[in-house]
């Protein structure tokens, strides 16, 4: 794990980051001295939340708002951060869910550019803006929240979400590959399920219940625990590790 000023003087920007696992990871980059940008869509009072949080136990935090689920949105949103007037040391790409379940014959073309924009397009325009400044100094790290989804083709009625968390896997590798040599490392954190408002919202207690039985760890997993591994991967401890995806699911892959 990294150290508690590991991160000391670093902008790192979180995505999604006013509940659930975003919150964690910025909660924990705080922790070891970063500055966090807070990004957040509708959830003010979730990220304002966040921020205090943060700011009480001593840390930095700045509310970073942006629509990543349309393609202006996403355009806007990256020219933000070309505003800054400072490098992003720390990019997580959090931001993303199945926005609504629809079989693969219900799927319209609204719901399939939302759900892919959201989950997949705006990783890769926002990791492409703060590339050249990593590239820039030398290093950076950009950690993409994947899902379990990915390899397994998710539930009934979840089919674009997988496709895009797929692709998301695989553009970690894209850009671990070309980018590597710049030292920058970009690695994937794929997350089963996991205790957060986004698995109440679309599964069912019997079928969070089914998931924890099958589960080897026997538990459902909580959003600190993907966290954890998310600041491993930005610590320098990983300093060796590019373009994995790393499985943070209780085994559930085994059952």
């Amino acid at each position: 794990m990294p150290t508690k000023d590991e991160f000391k003087g670093m902008t790192t920007l979180v995505t999604g980051a006013s509940s659930g696992i975003g919150a964690a990871i910025a909660l924990g980059l705080a922790s070891c001295g970063a500055r966090v940008l807070v990004h957040y869509n509708s959830n003010l009072d979730g990220a304002r939340e966040v921020a205090c949080q943060i700011q009480a136990r001593g840390g930095e935090a700045e509310l970073f708002p942006g629509d990543l689920s349309c393609a202006d949105g996403v355009c806007k949103f990256t020219e933000k951060i070309q505003a800054l007037g400072r490098p992003v040391d720390i990019l997580v790409n959090n931001a993303g869910t199945l926005l609504r379940r629809a079989r693969i014959l219900e799927v319209s073309g609204e719901l399939w550019d939302d759900v892919i924009t959201l989950n997949l397009k705006s990783a890769f325009f926002i990791s492409q803006t703060v590339v050249p400044g990593m590239m820039e100094r030398g290093q950076g790290c950009i950690v993409n929240i994947s899902s379990l989804a990915a390899m397994m083709g998710g539930g009934i009625g979840a089919s674009v979400y997988a496709t895009a968390k797929g692709g998301l896997s695989t553009l970690t590798k894209a850009f671990a590959r070309e980018f590597a040599p710049h030292g920058i490392r970009i690695n994937a954190v794929s997350p089963g399920t996991i205790d957060t408002n986004y698995h109440r919202r679309f599964n069912t207690k019997e079928g969070l219940e089914s998931v924890r039985v099958a589960t080897p760890a026997g538990r459902i997993g909580t959003s600190s625990e993907v966290a954890d591994v998310v600041l491993f991967l930005c610590s320098d401890a990983a300093r060796f590790v590019h373009g994995q995806v790393v499985e943070v699911n209780g085994g559930y892959w085994l059952a």
